[in-house]
């Protein structure tokens, strides 16, 4: 029986190997996602749109929430809302996904020899396109409503970084739990749900009580979201220091995941 090396070696090679072929299925997910549907490919746009109206005025309008004390403003309420949009969407894309992945592409276990790690880049990349049409329309309604953007939304990918190096072990991890157990996609949804509003995605971090605010910073995806709010919005520089820990420990945590991917693979067959 073929072993498979789980060398963070390897895990990059295996990426850079098969980068066409990454790209190539990307591509077929992406337009296979809207083949057939009236609009096509503009539902990319609009659904951002829908859901950032729909958001906006269930927070600002029928709950009063405010980002900044004594401020009104809607667009800016809407504008800091889509910033955290970007970041959990991504990350919430690629995790409801990763369970059925295996599960999906069974045709790849059984029939041919196929690089099966590579999947989870694949929905990453899936995820990666739809949240950079989401970036357009945001730096779109920024450039209209307050004018030139900050400087520091270069940092953007940077702060990031972490948070796609953890998708991607989270990823590994669920795709193959998902062929062993077909209740994670379940609980998934479930998880998912729960982290939007135990991340403050609708509200600032600041607004809690310092109790809670310490318990929410357990959470990977707080540090993400309000240092990209703060980057975005505001203007500020991230934490240098904080953010090549993050990066740090983001990369041992894919690494572990792509290990576990490695060692579980072979019974993939057996069980589908």
């Amino acid at each position: 029986m073929r072993n498979f090396s789980i060398s963070p070696k390897e895990m990059i090679l295996s990426f850079w190997r098969n980068r066409k072929l990454i790209k190539t299925l990307v591509k077929r997910e992406v337009v296979g996602r809207y083949r057939g549907s009236v609009m096509g490919m503009m539902w990319s746009f609009f659904n951002p749109i829908l859901m950032l109206a729909v958001y906006t005025f269930v927070f600002s309008v029928v709950f009063k929430a405010r980002w900044n004390v004594g401020s009104d403003s809607k667009t800016e309420f809407a504008l800091v809302l889509f910033a955290g949009l970007l970041v959990f969407n991504l990350f919430s894309e690629c995790i409801n996904r990763s369970p059925i992945l295996i599960l999906a592409n069974a045709n790849y276990v059984k029939k041919v020899v196929f690089p099966l790690e590579i999947l989870p880049w694949v929905t990453l990349g899936t995820a990666m396109f739809h949240m950079i049409i989401s970036f357009m329309v945001w730096l779109i309604f920024y450039v209209v409503f307050f004018g030139q953007p900050q400087l520091t939304i270069l940092f953007f990918p940077i702060i990031l970084l972490p948070l796609l190096l953890i998708t991607m072990g989270i990823s590994w991890l669920l795709a193959s739990l998902g062929v062993y157990l077909r209740d994670v996609a379940q609980i998934m949804g479930i998880v998912t749900t729960t982290l939007m509003f135990l991340s403050p995605l609708f509200y600032p971090l600041s607004s809690l009580p310092e109790n809670y605010q310490e318990l929410l910073r357990l959470n990977p995806l707080t540090t993400i979201l309000e240092q990209s709010r703060a980057a975005l919005i505001w203007g500020q520089l991230p934490d240098m220091i904080n953010l090549g820990i993050n990066i740090t420990v983001a990369l041992v945590i894919s690494w572990l995941g792509f290990a576990w991917f490695q060692k579980t693979r072979k019974g993939f067959a057996d069980v589908l």
